[in-house]
């Protein structure tokens, strides 16, 4: 009962007029009623509904609380300021608020706002910010002095560092237990955040050039991955598999610090590039449960190997790594390690590293099961040259390349763009003997003249340099081997008339002799074994749809017109080459937006670009006039007279051991070009029955084809005879459909 009382007594209404503080039911006859009571004057000029309202909305006073009000104000007008003008109580005492009564407060000015304790505050215009803290800035003594003091610790550290590991070496066999590897783990933390520190402070935006120089003086990065990453990894990769635990996290321990470095010190982004790449590496190796980590960091270490190559092309180590990480593609292994050897600073250790994809293909017990047939062939061809063991078998694994290379182009289509200029460079790379000091006398003659910078003949340097005799046993040997590939490469791939994906091996292959063109000495070496004629035929198949003639004819590279730079997939391929450092413009590859994962990306427009810059090549190669020629009126290519020959469909089969009915059908696009009818190869190109460039008759394959569509309508009555219809190009098929079943 005593809480139904409550519930009702605060289910009621208090007045708040001044002197009056009962308890009043919320409904309106009994206010009208308590103000009747009151104020018999007032009922007529009071609104009932409205002070309703407003009581409700008032909180309810408590006696206990409330402090007394002064005579003649009401609760409801002193819970409101005295001076808020806005308010619209009571305006006068003893007299409730009326809606028709005027507003006294003036109008507000823009810009003003109203106070908590009713006042204005000051315009927006007029406000007073809190000034900036007070910094003390370091000056160039006091950055000194902390370089100097950091530098001191981080000697004593590294000095710890070099001994605690050189004896855990020493001492292969003793165990340690957890406490002493996490001991060991804090030192070399200790270390790197020693090395952190210095770098911050030697790279402060107030540093002087000289104290920025000291990194790169003392070779502070390479002493950190030594001596505070490396040689520990090691000690731990020794002890496996009892130190697993104990190494994973300090890979993630130095990975964290690293990926900070590669944040804050972009001086030696490079570097950091290159030791997160080798992180991940380590990472990789160890994982062997399971093989969804082993492929996510394989990626990891990939992507960071790939972006310090963008910052330093030209060093081969970065490239050998990536041919570790490219298992087990051999074809894209034996094409970095190829790029690793020939690049514009060669890493010598690769000769070794290589051998780790050769010995398997050349050993007895050949892994052949785990490559297709044709890259099998390549690889160990490649392999042979190279280590000039299982030489009996050079012949064999030549033949079998170049006699699938056709049909294997015909069935892969677009797939074979990256496997084309992979072959290219390679096969370049392997003329000039992968570098090799003592054998490759291209190589040597290329190297020289570019330290010494003369073209001249009678360089003093050049002349007095010891230059591979390239007609000793040994160097016509390894020359021999790598022209008789290279040769037969060139006619299978260079015969495929229309075959759009083709034109990235064009594109590398021009790149190449374009460079020797610089060295007439060494281009004199394979000038005889390069199919120029045919070369110019396939030029002027692609001046049948080009017509911007002043942009191949000019000197400056053709660039795209209304965009940034994209580079073509094999330009990051030949980009860091020995023979291709002078190729690119030098903001060739300076669009950041291009994503790693996009570089290899084919894009449709990417075919009409190639095209341009094949024949801005073949152009460029003819100003020599020497090993093509080109007629700017009548827009065509030609060749010498001692390139001269006649070339037709059955003598160049014959050369690549290809008289099958696949070649006799190609008569008809390879005529008109090596014949000079222009005329009828483009009556040929109009031809409504030339199916679209995915379609393998495009390449002269409609004899096989119709075989085919022979043995399919065998099991489809109707179809057979329907197509024959259209396709009135081919007799009319006389083998009896089965009747429908």
């Amino acid at each position: 009962m005593a809480d139904q009382a409550e519930f009702h007594k605060k289910a009621k209404l208090c007045c708040h007029v001044s002197g009056c503080d009962p308890r009043i039911k919320p409904k309106k006859k009994q206010v009208e009623n308590h103000i009747l009571k009151h104020d018999p004057g007032a009922v007529a000029d009071v609104n009932v509904s409205e002070v309703l309202r407003e009581w409700r909305e008032l909180p309810s006073p408590s006696s206990e609380t409330q402090p007394s009000l002064p005579p003649g104000l009401s609760r409801s007008s002193a819970a409101r300021p005295r001076n808020d003008t806005n308010f619209k109580g009571v305006t006068r005492i003893g007299m409730l608020w009326n809606p028709n009564d005027p507003d006294p407060s003036p109008p507000r000015k823009r810009g003003e706002r109203e106070s908590e304790t009713g006042g204005l505050e000051v315009s927006d215009e007029d406000e007073k910010y809190i000034p900036q803290l007070k910094t003390r800035p370091i000056d160039h003594l006091q950055l000194v002095a902390e370089v100097k003091g950091i530098y001191a610790g981080l000697v004593m550290v590294e000095s710890k560092c070099i001994e605690v590991d050189k004896a855990q070496k020493d001492q292969n066999d003793a165990k340690l237990n957890d406490e002493q590897w996490q001991a060991l783990i804090a030192l070399h933390r200790t270390l790197l955040h020693e090395n952190h520190d210095f770098f911050l402070a030697s790279q402060h935006p107030t540093a002087s050039s000289s104290l920025r120089r000291l990194g790169a003086k003392y070779y502070m990065p390479g002493r950190m991955w030594k001596h505070g990453i490396h040689t520990f990894l090691d000690v731990l990769r020794h002890h496996l598999p009892d130190s697993l635990e104990h190494m994973l996290t300090f890979i993630y321990l130095a990975y964290s610090m690293m990926a900070l470095l590669y944040e804050t010190v972009p001086a030696f982004e490079a570097t950091w590039m290159e030791c997160l790449g080798d992180l991940g590496r380590y990472r990789m190796a160890i994982e062997d449960d399971d093989l969804r980590d082993r492929e996510v960091w394989t990626s990891v270490s990939r992507r960071w190997y790939s972006k310090a190559s963008d910052v330093v092309s030209g060093t081969g180590r970065l490239y050998h790594h990536l041919a570790i990480l490219a298992r087990p593609n051999a074809l894209q292994q034996l094409f970095y390690y190829s790029k690793a050897l020939s690049a514009s600073e060669p890493f010598e250790s690769a000769w070794e590293s290589i051998m780790t994809l050769f010995d398997p293909l050349l050993g007895s017990g050949s892994q052949r099961s785990r490559l297709l047939p044709i890259d099998f062939a390549f690889v160990k061809a490649q392999g042979i040259m190279f280590s000039g063991k299982r030489s009996d078998e050079y012949q064999t694994s030549v033949t079998e390349f170049l006699g699938n290379l056709d049909n294997h182009i015909s069935r892969t289509t677009r797939n074979w763009m990256k496997s084309g200029y992979y072959i290219g460079i390679s096969n370049c790379c392997a003329l000039l003997c992968w570098g090799k000091e003592s054998s490759s006398f291209i190589y040597e003659t290329i190297r020289t003249r570019r330290k010494s910078g003369s073209r001249k003949e009678d360089d003093e340097q050049y002349k007095n340099r010891e230059i591979p005799d390239p007609n000793h046993p040994d160097n016509a040997k390894a020359l021999e081997q790598a022209r008789y590939l290279a040769e037969g490469t060139y006619n299978k791939v260079f015969s495929r008339f229309a075959d759009p994906n083709i034109l990235p091996y064009l594109h590398t292959i021009l790149v190449f002799h374009r460079y020797l063109i610089l060295f007439p000495s060494a281009m004199s070496l394979l000038e005889t074994t390069f199919p120029w004629k045919l070369v110019s035929a396939l030029l002027n198949s692609f001046l049948d749809s080009y017509h911007e003639y002043e942009r191949i004819q000019s000197d400056e590279f053709p660039r795209p017109v209304k965009q940034s730079p994209r580079p073509l997939p094999e330009d990051f391929a030949l980009r860091g080459l020995v023979w291709a450092d002078k190729y690119f413009p030098p903001d060739w590859f300076s669009n950041n937006k291009i994503d790693d994962d996009e570089k290899y990306f084919e894009v449709a427009s990417m075919t009409d670009e190639r095209k341009e810059r094949v024949l801005w090549l073949g152009i460029s190669i003819a100003r020599h006039g020497k090993w093509l020629l080109y007629d700017d009126k009548s827009h065509q290519f030609s060749v010498p007279s001692r390139f001269e020959q006649d070339i037709n469909i059955m003598s160049v089969n014959t050369e690549m051991d290809m008289v099958s009915e696949l070649n006799l059908s190609r008569a008809s696009t390879l005529v008109p070009y090596l014949a000079g009818n222009k005329a009828m190869g483009k009556a040929e190109k109009g031809d409504k029955d030339i199916p679209d460039i995915e379609d393998s008759s495009r390449y002269g394959e409609t004899s096989h084809l119709w075989t085919r569509l022979s043995h399919y309508a065998e099991n489809f009555a109707g179809w057979c005879g329907c197509w024959c219809g259209r396709r009135n190009k081919h007799p009319p098929c006389t083998r009896a459909p089965k009747p429908r079943r």
